[in-house]
């Protein structure tokens, strides 16, 4: 099933992404993500070496002052290629202590010396393509989990486009036309798991015209949140509050509150979907949603100081 960066019709990985992602995201074990030390940088895609979506990943690694960053290419249908592109746009962006190890298979993910390097790193950045294969081959293996205990740990977790979709609990693939114009399945399964909250995020949103294929995953899938991230856009997430950057903005969609859908009608061919009570929003530069909440922290501020103290006969309640 093809991720946002994918060729249409790519569909590597996706019985392997169900087999293998287990290990390195099942919740019984994890701590939470808000008890978590790191920093996670969501970016939209097509984010450019001077803007201020890859720039937040940078400042908060120190990457432009000697921290180490490890990225993955993994995702890309040819890593080497991708690995070359990432390294001069880091050169570009003011990194210089970057490495990028190929690993295009299931058993380079397994090598001890490149899990030593992730855990090793300030920053550690995945790239594009598409978040199934990418599941597929670094989850639950030796690097996967070196990920997890880097984040855990205080390490900062970057990625674009497939490469921020992967980072959720649940990831999203397909419900897209394909080249020969036929709708792909939407696909739902596992990702990292680095981002809790019942969060899927979907990314080139606005670009690509995406609110429906995301209107599509909630209405199957009403216990989740959908974050809808522009290109050269990030959501920077520590704790409960992400804080958005770039040009761009962070659509979210609540399906909790939805009181009628067809969402398995629509499933047929021909009938198109139905939803009332979908609670929708965006969030633009330099404003912090709570996840938890799943509104802005402002608003959740203000009602909290408009609240009546309570009184028992008189008296301030302590």
């Amino acid at each position: 099933m093809p991720g946002p960066d994918a060729a249409p019709g790519d569909g590597r990985g996706r019985e392997d992404a169900r087999r293998s992602a287990g290990d390195g995201t099942a919740p019984s074990r994890r701590r939470r993500a808000d008890e978590c030390e790191g920093a996670l940088v969501l970016i939209g895609g097509a984010c450019s070496p001077h803007g201020p979506a890859l720039g937040a990943f940078l400042d908060l690694c120190r990457g432009r002052d000697g921290g180490r960053i490890v990225g993955f290419t993994t995702a890309s249908g040819d890593p080497e290629a991708s690995a070359h592109a990432w390294l001069h746009d880091f050169a570009v962006a003011g990194a210089r202590n970057v490495e990028i190890p190929i690993v295009d298979r299931r058993s380079r993910a397994q090598d001890a010396r490149i899990a030593d390097l992730v855990r090793a790193a300030d920053g550690i950045f995945l790239g594009g393509g598409d978040q199934v294969h990418l599941v597929a081959t670094l989850g639950g293996s030796r690097v996967g989990r070196a990920i997890r205990e880097a984040y855990q740990r205080g390490a900062v977790v970057g990625g674009t486009s497939a490469g921020a979709a992967a980072l959720t609990e649940t990831i999203m693939a397909g419900g897209e036309r394909d080249e020969h114009g036929e709708i792909v399945d939407l696909y739902t399964g596992p990702g990292f798991g680095l981002l809790g909250f019942r969060a899927v995020i979907d990314t080139h949103f606005a670009e690509r015209r995406r609110l429906h294929r995301l209107f599509v995953a909630i209405a199957n899938n009403p216990e989740l949140m959908g974050l809808g991230i522009d290109e050269d856009t990030a959501l920077v997430v520590r704790g409960h509050l992400a804080r958005v950057h770039g040009p761009g903005g962070v659509t979210f969609v609540d399906g909790r509150g939805v009181r009628f859908d067809t969402a398995n009608a629509a499933q047929r061919p021909g009938v198109g979907l139905t939803l009332s009570y979908l609670r929708v929003g965006i969030v633009g530069a330099g404003y912090d949603f709570n996840l938890r909440e799943r509104e802005l922290e402002l608003l959740l501020e203000e009602a909290e100081e408009e609240e009546p103290t309570p009184t028992v006969k008189g008296a301030e309640v302590r």
